[in-house]
Formats: C-alpha cells, structure tokens, sequence
C-alpha cells in the first residue's frame, strides 16, 4: 500500500535496527564489564615435583612483584590443611610452606607465621603431625597459629552477600601485614575448583562457628567467599600445583601431576589462571565471575602472565560439573 501507511519492509527494518541496538547494548556491557577488570599480573612457575629447589622457586616468584611489600612486615601464611589419605594429596604439600617460610624471610619479613583453622578435625597438632607440618615448624622454628581458637574481633563484611552483616575473625590474621593464601590445586564437587580464595573458608574460627564451618555453606558457598575476599584482601596467593587433585575433589579425587606453583597479588586473578589451567571457564564459576563484579580480575585479555606460559590441562570433573569445562 502506497503512501504513509505501515508497510512489511519497514517493520522489518524497524525490528532489524531494534536488534541491532540491542546486540550494540550487550557489547557495550560487556565491554564496560571487561574494562572494570584491573589488569594484574599472574606468576606460573614450573616445578616437576617436591625435589626441586622450591625455596628458589619461591623467592624467584617473589621478585616478580616488586610493589609486594615484605621487608619488616608480619607475613601469615594461610596452607590449606583439611585432613590426611596418603593415597590423595588433599593439603598443601608441608615442603611448600616450608620453603614459602624460608623464602619470605630472606625476602626481608620480620616474622612469618602458619595459621590454619581446619574444619574437619579438632585435633589440630594432630593433623599438623600426619600432615608433616610438625618437622617443618620445629626445623624453622615458625609458630603456628591454630585460627580455630585464636582471640577474634569482630569485623563489618564489606559487602555482606552473606547477610551476615558481620564474623567473628581471627585477631593474628587481622593483625598481619601480610596475608598469603597457599592452597593445593583441586577440583571441588560444589564449585568446580577450591583454589586461593576458597582456602579462606579456614580463618573461620571453629570455636565460634562450629566444626565444619558449615555457617559459610548455609548462607552459600559462592557468596561466602566474595565476602570473605572484598572483606579481608589477602595480599598474596602461592598454589601448590606441583601435583594437584582432579576428580571429586576436595578430598576423595585423585593425584594428578600438573608441575607449577601458581603465584600473583590478586587472588580471583592467580584462581582465574590456576582455573584455566585445570581445564575450567573462570567466567562459568559463580564465585569468580561475582569476584570480578566486585573488582577482581578473571578475563583472560586482563591478564599478564610472567614465569612460564600457563600449561592447558585437563582435569576430570564429576558429571554435574562437566558445564565449567572449557572444552
């Protein structure tokens, strides 16, 4: 029909331009989003097993940050110690924190204390003695600070996911200068990975939440950690992924060899890495795609990598976690 009247061809032009702003808008977003991501840096430094010169290796990682303040700070290191199966490497390998120990010191900290507070057992001298954290502390002479009972204050969460508005934390790990979290490299049969920032879930003190810490998983396991994180900012992260769990981690997968220590300052930044090189999308995992919401870094174009080119692997997930893979 002639004249003024509504034609077909131009409504489909009408809904073509429609689309494409809208297809413009999403890009726009996404691009606001990718943007908002600091650009960091990650360390990945291979190690072929336990017998290399890890203290080394560590210090090497160290010196490739060099705005990390060391000299004279009061340095925690955080391992993940959960409990024992020799046949599986649940905790962050005892030669780890023995080197990270000596590394930091002749990095120039003042002290350098070990400070857990595991979730499955209230025997801790107990688990540090099957763990073999027991001759590491005696032949550096660290102290070990058990977190599940240590003096705590209360501190407002930053964000509050949670809606726990506020936890009781540990006073050492809210003194030090310094906090590094040293996790093993697993998979997790909730949200595909534990790494650097799931490994928080043990300054939770034990005498004021329970055994497990089942506080964190009730008001949800994602949420938990982003309040954690934007809440206490650890400054550093080393995972031990000399060898690492695949499988139906955190505790009955199976030994696999991936051969690197995984090191960075901004902890979503050094799992997005250690994610990737599992086999994983970082942007699918819900607690590092709400990290990045909230000013960490996981996108891959935002990252620097130094040491070596992070390997790709591929780690075995259980079924319900085969959508993470990033296959």
């Amino acid at each position: 029909m002639a004249g003024e009247g509504i034609t077909r061809r131009r409504v489909l032009a009408g809904a073509g331009g429609l689309a494409a702003a809208a297809l413009a808008l999403r890009g726009g977003q996404h691009l606001h989003r990718l943007l908002s991501q600091p650009q960091t840096s990650v360390a990945v430094l291979p190690a072929t097993d336990y017998a290399v010169d890890i203290i080394d290796l560590i210090g090497r990682g160290l010196r490739l940050f060099p705005d990390l303040r060391i000299k004279g700070a009061r340095v925690l290191l955080k391992p993940n110690l959960v409990e024992v199966d020799p046949a599986r490497p649940i905790n962050t390998d005892a030669r780890v924190v023995h080197a990270a120990i000596e590394a930091f010191r002749r990095a120039g900290a003042a002290e350098v204390v070990v400070a857990e507070g595991p979730g499955h057992h209230r025997d801790t001298e107990l688990l540090l003695e099957m763990a073999g954290f027991l001759p590491v502390l005696r032949d550096t002479g660290a102290r070990f600070i058990d977190l599940n009972i240590a003096e705590t204050r209360a501190v407002t969460l930053r964000h509050n996911h949670t809606g726990l508005g506020q936890m009781h934390l540990p006073a050492p790990l809210l003194d030090a200068d310094l906090v590094v979290s040293m996790p093993k490299l697993k998979t997790h049969h909730w949200v595909g990975a534990t790494l650097s920032l799931k490994n928080m879930f043990g300054v939770v003190p034990g005498v004021v939440y329970g055994w497990p810490k089942n506080v964190l998983h009730h008001h949800g396991i994602d949420r938990s950690i982003v309040d954690l994180w934007t809440t206490l900012r650890p400054g550093f992260a080393i995972v031990d992924g000399i060898v690492g769990m695949e499988g139906d981690g955190p505790i009955m997968g199976t030994a696999t060899p991936a051969g690197v220590l995984i090191m960075g300052t901004q902890l979503p930044a050094v799992d997005a890495t250690a994610a990737r090189i599992m086999g994983l999308d970082p942007e699918r995992m819900g607690y590092l795609a709400a990290c990045a919401r909230q000013g960490g870094t996981i996108a891959a174009s935002r990252l620097e990598h130094r040491g070596d080119p992070p390997p790709r692997l591929r780690f075995d997930l259980i079924p319900r976690l085969a959508h993470l893979s990033d296959a």
